[in-house]
């Protein structure tokens, strides 16, 4: 996966895919404790865990629109824009459940909502595999190797923004 922001040489926007997603999957087993009958606080917590992977889903939204610029290969592009598509739809149904929530008192869950979560993260799940199999193509196209010899001393930033060989 050809990518303009890196760290040491790795794409940026798998590493913070992996925040929302996580949130969202967190989000999730709060409101499952609070529709089966926990404490009302986990239903509180369970919106404010939504909000924080919707804040984390919309940072990783701009690193893929970034990579999405000069995607090589049609392949790889059509494959990146159903990943943020994706991507996209799982955080519009959690961006759904937390607007109704938010004119609610104790910002609770109900039996709907939590149904459109797991729609929602049945989605995210196809987002890992499209995210997997756009990795798989980036390291098969790095001539490094695979030893703990490439974890040596770094020279310099390892921060990179660069533009993608075509």
């Amino acid at each position: 996966m050809e990518s303009r922001l890196r760290v040491h040489g790795h794409p940026i926007q798998p590493m913070l895919v992996t925040f929302p997603f996580g949130l969202f999957v967190s989000a999730t087993v709060f409101d499952l404790a609070d529709v089966v009958g926990g404490p009302a606080f986990l239903g509180e917590v369970g919106y404010w865990t939504s909000v924080a992977a919707l804040v984390a889903a919309a940072l990783s939204t701009v690193a893929g629109m970034v990579d999405l610029w000069d995607a090589a290969g049609e392949r790889t592009r059509r494959t990146k824009i159903t990943f943020n598509l994706v991507n996209a739809a799982m955080a519009a149904l959690f961006l759904l459940t937390c607007l109704i929530r938010a004119h609610s008192p104790q910002r609770g869950a109900t039996g709907v909502m939590l149904a459109a979560e797991l729609v929602a993260l049945g989605l995210g799940g196809a987002g890992v595999w499209l995210g997997a199999r756009l990795m798989r193509q980036f390291e098969a196209g790095r001539a490094e190797t695979g030893t703990l010899d490439a974890l040596g001393p770094v020279a310099g930033s390892t921060v990179e923004i660069v533009r993608p060989r075509v």
